[in-house]
């Protein structure tokens, strides 16, 4: 063995020793740190709350090195890790359990009356929305007898249960009731009109605009008029889908309202109209939209629009997962560069959907809304009157 050889290898051994050595320090140094944590005596958690490592713990020797927030979209116990600096500098690794549970009664929708058509073919149970935040299946039914062929009143309890044991039940009429004819019917009403003139006047200031959402309804446009009048933006219908299997559809007016708006040179954003079931199917639904806008200058968010309130108990999904679907239709949008919005009116953003981190488009037709959470944009009304339009249209007010 050459003496430079004999020297590497000393080295190497040397450092081998230390290595060794400050491992087994740190090894005895970790393992005898002081950990002294205090849990809070309420180990639960709600479905999907916002919660974080450091809100069930009430005392700790130490500072916390990442305060995450902890994932609650599944019940049952978590065991949730976290590493923290003790007083003496040292990193140490702790772990408690917490227990996710759903305590939210189900949703009904519904008033302590309700009317039906005599001899009407209606199923309560699937026309009265009923719902959950966690329970894409909640167990709805009635108790009480009625007749829908005989005309009358029925004292009825509508009753939902989820799968965690909540239970909800309100108590309503069932009004059975014979249509009259009424030869006033006939008469004309005259229309209210909202005119965006007011509008401007009114709701204008430097943190917003005015503008319009339009779709093949208001059949063709001026859209030098619009501009003229003060619109400021405008929302475009894209298109959606025939139903929930149906084929993909654009607008009749999509790239008319498009190339007008573009020639006025008023700013556009556009909305989709969805039937989607599943997150799958809003991913997909939002890949269309995204082939159908290239080309175009869209300067104002993509909106997801689900509004299939009436047949909700059909789709078979919890408030969680429409909520998801949503997010994961706004995500793939906001992967490829665009902003993107969820609408909906004011009664079931509060009631049906979830909290979500994308803007709102708020559907509430009043002079002021009271909607309390935020919102990027208010539709305030849909007897709009504007010069450039025949008939009615939404008008919106968009805050900078």
């Amino acid at each position: 063995m050459n003496k430079k050889f004999k020297i590497i290898l000393i080295i190497l051994l040397t450092i081998i020793l230390i290595f060794g050595i400050t491992n087994l320090y740190n090894y005895i140094r970790i393992k005898n740190a002081k950990i002294e944590v205090t849990l809070k005596d309420d180990m639960t958690a709600e479905f999907n709350s916002n919660v974080k490592v450091s809100d069930y713990i009430t005392s700790i020797n130490g500072k916390i090195i990442k305060d995450y927030k902890i994932n609650t979209t599944e019940l049952g116990i978590k065991n949730v890790e976290f590493d923290f600096i003790n007083d003496d500098n040292i990193k140490v690794k702790y772990n408690y359990e917490l227990n996710v549970v759903d305590t939210i009664k189900p949703v009904i929708w519904l008033n302590n009356s309700y009317s039906a058509r005599k001899n009407s073919d209606i199923d309560l149970t699937k026309s009265i929305l009923c719902g959950d935040n966690y329970d894409s299946n909640p167990k709805c039914y009635i108790e009480g007898d009625y007749d829908l062929t005989k005309e009358g009143n029925y004292p009825l309890v509508f009753k939902a249960e989820d799968n965690s044991g909540n239970v909800n039940e309100v108590n309503f009429t069932l009004s059975v009731y014979e249509p009259v004819s009424n030869s006033s019917s006939n008469v004309k009403k005259e229309e209210s009109h909202t005119y965006f003139s007011d509008i401007l006047k009114n709701y204008k200031n430097e943190n917003t605009k005015v503008g319009l959402d339009i779709s093949q309804w208001q059949g063709d446009i001026d859209f030098d008029k619009l501009k003229n009048a003060g619109v400021e933006f405008l929302i475009i219908r894209l298109g959606g889908t025939k139903g929930k299997k149906g084929d993909y559809f654009l607008d009749d007016n999509f790239k008319k309202n498009m190339e007008g708006a573009k020639k006025a040179n008023i700013p556009v954003g556009v909305y989709f109209y969805s039937y989607s079931t599943s997150s799958k199917k809003a991913i997909k639904d939002a890949k269309w939209v995204l082939k159908q806008i290239k080309g175009y200058d869209i300067d104002l968010p993509i909106s997801f629009d689900w509004e299939e309130w009436g047949s909700f108990n059909e789709y078979h999904l919890s408030f969680f997962g429409l909520t998801s679907m949503a997010n994961d239709f706004l995500k793939t949008i906001e992967d490829k560069g665009y902003k993107g919005m969820l609408y909906s009116s004011k009664s079931y953003l509060e009631k049906i959907w979830l909290d979500t981190k994308y803007d709102i488009w708020l559907a509430h037709y009043t002079d002021k809304t009271d909607y309390e959470k935020k919102y990027k944009m208010w539709q305030l009304c849909s007897d709009g009157k504007v010069d450039g339009i025949d008939g009615n249209v939404d008008i919106d007010i968009l805050y900078e």
